[in-house]
């Protein structure tokens, strides 16, 4: 197994070339200051003023004027075209959080990419940031302090079952499969615990909780090192 191109004690920020909302970098950034472009998320980055400490991707989408603004050493190109560039800088990255923009909105097959790149690469604890949601892959057990009324959804992409305990319609007994029963438009009763019996489920919270997911993913990502 190669090594990985970033190998990093504390979070990060990966920042992807799709759309960016107005504060979605500085939120990332505050929260997980070292900053890493997927191919051309160093367009948006640089724009922002601020220069990756490293690029990964095919750089089919990385122009000239941004090759030319970031130092040679920082350029990381995996050229094969079966992943992509969210799966390259995942797999290429060791980190204990990965705060990821610039993946969602715009196009829906993007997303869909992304989700998938999440869910295979379960081993990371990555965040999606959105809009109005954050978006994450569920662990073996997690426990979220989200307010009483707050939409949670489940959308397994795969066959997964579990147990729920603060959701409104809980999740015990049931088989989540993309092509059968969903979780989408749940609501908490208060704080929420979440256990799964197999990856492949993601959450979507309020963006507002994304600190409480942060936070809750901590000790997860510590059992999964252990």
């Amino acid at each position: 197994m190669k090594p990985p191109i970033v190998d990093i004690s504390e979070p990060v920020t990966l920042i992807g070339g799709g759309e960016l909302g107005r504060n979605d970098l500085d939120d990332a950034l505050s929260r997980a200051p070292r900053l890493i472009a997927a191919d051309g998320g160093a367009g948006p980055a640089l724009a922002a003023g601020h220069i990756p400490e490293a690029v990964i991707g095919d750089f089919d989408s990385l122009t000239a004027e941004w090759r030319h603004r970031i130092p040679g050493d920082r350029l990381f190109p995996i050229r094969e075209q079966d992943s992509t560039d969210f799966d390259k800088a995942l797999r290429s990255i060791r980190a204990p959080l990965i705060l990821a923009v610039g993946f969602l909105g715009a196009r829906v097959d993007h997303q869909l990419a992304a989700f998938n790149a999440v869910v295979r690469h379960a081993n990371h604890s990555c965040i999606l940031i959105g809009a109005h949601e954050v978006i994450f892959h569920v662990p073996a057990r997690i426990e979220v302090p989200v307010a009483r009324g707050d939409v949670v959804s489940l959308f397994p992409m795969r066959a997964v079952t579990g147990r729920s305990h603060g959701l409104e319609w809980p999740i015990d007994g049931l088989e989540l499969n993309p092509g059968g029963r969903i979780g989408t438009s749940n609501r908490a009763l208060g704080p929420v615990t979440i256990e799964t019996d197999q990856p492949g489920l993601l959450a979507m919270v309020p963006r507002g909780a994304l600190d409480d997911v942060i936070r809750a993913l901590a000790p997860a990502q510590a059992r999964a090192a252990e």
